[in-house]
């Protein structure tokens, strides 16, 4: 009954809060700023993916017995929510950004919610250990070094991944509302059998679906770096609690996941900054855009291969996924050399 009672209220309040922002938002100047970016549309409520976040935070206690991982979490999304706030509000220098955002992984990771083992097929046990070697601090007790950076570098990848993604409103929301249902799939699987997981998640799908309601195209709110963020950061998180499966959650989030490999690596072969956009340089979106697509179809190109592979993923073995996972990668090989070439005037 919980499983579907608490999301269910869990997306009543976020679309009630969404519908309370439409109105008070624009009174407190809590607008967004289309200048910056040559739009001469009026301004929006900006950034409702505070609300998310609160929603969230005002749920946690009631998820799960209080432990170091949830205290851990409540934390850390509170503390990458402010920061995101106040960049959103005002731009932030980007090292100090960078800085917060693995501060923040490294918190989680050191509260408990960490990957110890990876399952690789190509290995006559089927796994890679990452809690080989301990590092020994005085607050958080023995931490799995190897662990420690594949965690971290998880949850920053996720982080901005969805970030880098949120080029067209409405595609995190998406994109965010598919990955939480199949991990909250997942986990009430037999082979994870977390309940307690599953209810997470489907509380976070309730969140992005009521805010999807106000930021789908045409949108009518703007959830920024505060909500983009906090979906990344918690998909990364769920897929750790659900007994490490991140070949699972990178089938379902392959699209942002790929694109932003491929388009670093684009950005590294042309000798610049791998981590500043420009013009030339743009996400999938983007090109797809420039080729004349409309928002609405490019969200339910990445949904839809998001929703395929994700699904196919909950009933594959780990080689399965591994060929899964190189088919998509092909796939958005395939899908960048289409998008590369403008359409004519």
């Amino acid at each position: 009954m919980m499983l579907a009672v608490v999301p269910l209220t869990a997306f009543l309040i976020t679309v009630v809060l969404h519908a309370a922002a439409l109105k008070y938002f624009p009174r407190m100047g809590l607008l967004d700023f289309p200048e910056r970016y040559g739009h001469s549309r009026a301004r929006l409520p900006y950034p409702t993916g505070i609300i998310a976040v609160l929603v969230f935070l005002s749920f946690l206690g009631a998820l799960g017995a209080w432990s170091r991982q949830l205290f851990g979490i409540g934390i850390s999304v509170a503390a990458l929510s402010m920061v995101c706030y106040a960049d959103d509000r005002g731009k932030l220098p980007a090292v100090g950004r960078l800085l917060v955002q693995a501060s923040v992984a490294f918190l989680i990771f050191a509260t408990g919610s960490r990957i110890y083992t990876l399952t690789n097929p190509l290995l006559s046990d089927g796994f890679l250990k990452l809690d080989t070697i301990d590092i020994m601090t005085g607050l958080f007790g023995p931490l799995p070094l190897w662990s420690g950076v594949f965690t971290i570098f998880w949850l920053m990848l996720t982080m901005n991944a969805l970030n880098w993604f949120d080029g067209i409103p409405g595609q995190v929301s998406v994109l965010s509302f598919l990955g939480f249902v199949v991990i909250g799939a997942l986990s009430l699987s037999s082979r994870v059998n977390q309940p307690d997981v599953a209810l997470i998640a489907f509380v976070l799908a309730g969140i992005a679906a009521g805010g999807l309601l106000f930021d789908f195209p045409p949108n009518k709110v703007l959830m920024g770096d505060t909500g983009a963020m906090f979906f990344g950061l918690m998909l990364g998180v769920l897929t750790i609690f659900a007994g490490g499966k991140v070949a699972t959650a990178f089938l379902v989030l392959g699209v942002p996941l790929i694109d932003v490999f491929i388009v670093v690596t684009r950005r590294i072969l042309k000798g610049k900054n791998p981590l500043q956009g420009n013009a030339t340089d743009e996400h999938l979106h983007h090109r797809l855009l420039g080729k004349g697509w409309s928002p609405r179809n490019i969200i339910a190109l990445t949904a839809g291969i998001g929703a395929l592979f994700g699904i196919t993923a909950l009933f594959l073995s780990t080689a399965e996924k591994l060929l899964a996972g190189l088919a998509l990668l092909l796939m958005m090989i395939v899908l960048s050399a289409y998008s590369s070439t403008r359409r004519k005037a």
